[in-house]
């Protein structure tokens, strides 16, 4: 079976690999809650000229809540535990199984981004808006879903390298 590969995904990994990029999601993952598929979906939608509102944030993360809850989450939680393995087991064996657990988050995880990029075309999502504009618009949309106040050096991290991905 053939992996299919969106231009959301392809987004993600360069925006992801980008200066502080990477620091900046895990911090906004632990410190607010932020599902970052869901951050990098409205920042892919922004680099596309659209500007989201709460409830298309709200719509993304019904479409997904089961498979992160279920699925990304607990894997996320072994490759963590595996950090520091409990005292009896192999050092190095653990960090060989935590190394094949990132692998599969990592897919598990691009499922998710796939399946949000296919929940309907670019276009149909929020409303037309310069990119330039439609960035923080749609960070300021799902902070007000999550009703958190997202960490600024987070967002303006993400925001500073946005211009710099590569969106097709």
């Amino acid at each position: 079976m053939q992996k299919t590969t969106s231009p959301f995904w392809t987004f993600s990994l360069s925006l992801y690999r980008m200066e502080g990029v990477a620091p900046a999601c895990i911090e906004l993952q632990d410190s607010a809650g932020v599902d970052v598929n869901i951050l990098l979906f409205a920042l892919f939608l922004a680099a596309k000229g659209r500007a989201l509102e709460a409830a298309d944030i709200a719509e993304m993360d019904a479409a997904l809540k089961g498979w992160r809850d279920d699925v990304v989450i607990p894997l996320r939680g072994v490759r963590r535990v595996l950090r520091s393995p409990e005292k009896s087991i192999d050092a190095a064996q653990a960090a060989a199984l935590r190394e094949r657990i990132k692998a599969v988050e990592l897919e598990a995880e691009r499922l998710q981004q796939e399946a949000l990029h296919a929940l309907r075309p670019t276009e149909a999502w929020g409303v037309a808006q310069p990119p330039a504009s439609a960035a923080p618009a749609n960070v300021a949309a799902y902070a007000a879903y999550l009703g958190a106040v997202l960490p600024a050096a987070a967002v303006e991290t993400m925001l500073a390298q946005l211009p710099l991905a590569q969106v097709a």
